[in-house]
């Protein structure tokens, strides 16, 4: 796997946040999903892949993720907190023109910065449907939230113990993360029918989660592409299709 150096920034509250880079020419900032981070990108060698077609691509961690601070106190994570910090990050790296991406809760994210304002030439919303958009069930609030709330009660080889030693073994800290979680804004219909970033829905063919609803966020969204690629909820993030997808989304900036 690529090992770019870690670099630092601020978010406007003064936590520290980590990100990657790697390539060189046009910015393009990706966004990683919940209880991962910026080696999302790198695993599958997906950011060498983007950087070798002529991009600078940016990786940041998440607060509560990664390399990044992981602040335990709830005033370290308002509202939309993670959108104010890929909008400080814009700031950090002085962008006037870049591309915005994300993955699962990547994506959610990119949508959020998107209806506040973000102005990327294009948009790249991957892992997500309109229903996680919406914030109307499913996705890691879901999923992981009794995890995180329940850490270090569960029955040994439970599939909620099994869970938590998975996220153990990558660093999580449940606290930190369930401060995340509280943060998480929905986007109604109406906002993202204001999005006029020309933007990709990208999805998993069996990702049983966002799957469904792909085509919906497609049709919410003004001026929006659909693809399928293979995988999963998981896979799919790792797939040569997705970065082949995101590539050729990409070059019709030029």
């Amino acid at each position: 796997m690529p090992n770019p150096a870690v670099s630092s920034f601020s978010g406007r509250d003064g936590v520290r946040l980590a990100y990657r880079e790697t390539g060189a020419g046009r910015p393009l900032i990706l966004l990683h999903g919940f209880t991962g981070d910026a080696t999302l990108w790198l695993l599958n060698g997906q950011a060498e892949a983007i950087a070798a077609t002529g991009h600078r691509v940016i990786m940041p961690d998440f607060r509560g993720h990664g390399r990044s601070d992981k602040p335990h106190d709830a005033a370290s994570c308002p509202p939309d907190v993670l959108a104010d910090d890929g909008f400080a990050l814009v700031e950090h790296l002085g962008l006037s023109e870049y591309d915005l991406g994300g993955y699962s809760l990547g994506a959610r994210i990119v949508v959020r910065m998107l209806v506040r304002g973000a102005a990327p030439g294009r948009a790249v919303v991957a892992g997500q449907g309109l229903r996680q958009v919406l914030g109307s069930g499913g996705g890691a609030d879901a999923s992981l939230r009794p995890v995180l709330t329940g850490w270090g009660t569960f029955e040994p080889g439970s599939p909620e113990e099994r869970q938590e030693r998975w996220l153990r073994s990558g660093g999580a800290d449940p606290v930190a993360l369930l401060r995340v979680l509280d943060s998480l804004v929905a986007t109604p219909a109406e906002s993202l029918a204001r999005i006029t970033v020309p933007t990709l829905v990208a999805v998993g063919a069996d990702d049983s989660g966002a799957a469904s609803s792909a085509g919906q966020l497609v049709a919410a969204l003004a001026h929006a592409t659909g693809v399928v690629v293979p995988g999963d909820h998981w896979t799919a993030a790792g797939s040569p299709e997705l970065v082949t997808a995101i590539v050729d989304f990409l070059a019709g900036q030029r």
